[in-house]
């Protein structure tokens, strides 16, 4: 009788637990400066979060050590949901390798909660490039090889491990060409320095429109509903998929009546068109309906990541 009756009792307290989180503000932490890409999403669903849950959220960078000094808050904290982390899937998956003794395993020591959506990544050509399209490139390439180079943001970005896995899967021989961030890759690309580069929507629109720059292909598995006239590079190179995730994970250990309470936040969230439009002009496809289940994704994002920093021998 005693034990049916704590049973009864536990079954009771799960909805007051679920309806008790949040009861004082959350942390969303970002492992980057103000301004990139995990913070605008986190600043855009915060947002939408405490209008919703009736608390506080409140943002906190804090960059460094590939996501270390970020995860390092969470792990020291409670794993009780009110220290959460929102990143992009490759800054997990690239750590481990190009940092010796890093602090935190990205698996072990979090789990995701909500995906918020796939950031995708446009394959663009210079002005001057004797090329206009997909294909057109493809074709250069093969005729030209080592002739062709490409810019990124840097030795371990998204953009490079982009542009090397897109070699590999089509055999192509493209030269590199790193930048110290897109602020300097873009330029590069537009003054004709670089032939072909991979970029973030919002970087690279304005100048296509302008005509300084042809857009070739998006990185994601499938066409962006946002830009449909544009193939994407797996219609060449078969089950190519390399945009990335933006997720909301905790420490190993939170509840399931916690995670439900973000995960249905988020949801409700990226049902509110006002919401879908800021992402989508941050360069970030939402994850409505659930699209995308976040661990699954994460998983996958994790393996092709690390496959392609491989190719790129990064060390």
């Amino acid at each position: 009788m005693k034990y049916f009756l704590a049973l009864l009792c536990a079954v009771l307290m799960a909805p007051a637990i679920a309806q008790s989180y949040p009861n004082r503000p959350v942390k969303l932490i970002v492992p980057y400066a103000p301004g990139g890409l995990p913070d605008t999403v986190a600043r855009i669903i915060a947002e939408h979060l405490q209008n919703d849950l009736k608390q506080p959220f409140v943002i906190e960078n804090k960059p460094g050590g590939g996501g270390a000094t970020a995860v390092g808050t969470i792990k020291q904290s409670p794993a009780d949901g009110y220290n959460l982390i929102v990143t992009d899937g490759p800054l997990l998956a690239v750590s481990p390798i190009i940092i010796p003794n890093l602090t935190y395993d990205a698996q072990r020591d979090l789990e995701a909660m909500a995906m918020v959506g796939i950031a995708p990544l446009y394959l663009a050509a210079s002005a001057n490039a004797p090329f206009s399209d997909m294909q057109g490139m493809i074709d250069y390439a093969k005729k030209h090889p080592g002739k062709l180079n490409y810019g990124s943001s840097g030795i371990g970005s998204i953009h490079h491990l982009t542009a090397e896995a897109m070699k590999y899967a089509l055999g192509l021989d493209i030269g590199h060409v790193p930048y110290k961030g897109s602020s300097a890759s873009i330029p590069a690309l537009i003054g004709n320095q670089v032939d072909i580069s991979f970029a973030s929507p919002p970087s690279l629109m304005g100048f296509a429109r302008a005509g300084k720059a042809k857009i070739l292909a998006t990185n994601t598995l499938k066409r962006s509903e946002q830009e449909p006239e544009v193939p994407a590079i797996s219609e060449y190179a078969k089950d190519f998929d390399f945009g990335f995730s933006v997720v909301i994970m905790g420490k190993t250990g939170i509840s399931d009546d916690v995670k439900k309470v973000i995960s249905e936040g988020v949801k409700n969230a990226l049902n509110n068109p006002e919401v879908r439009q800021k992402l989508m002009i941050a360069g970030v496809e939402p994850n409505i309906n659930n699209k995308y289940d976040a661990s699954n994704y994460l998983s996958q994002e994790m393996k092709r990541v690390s496959e392609a920093a491989k190719l790129a021998k990064l060390q």
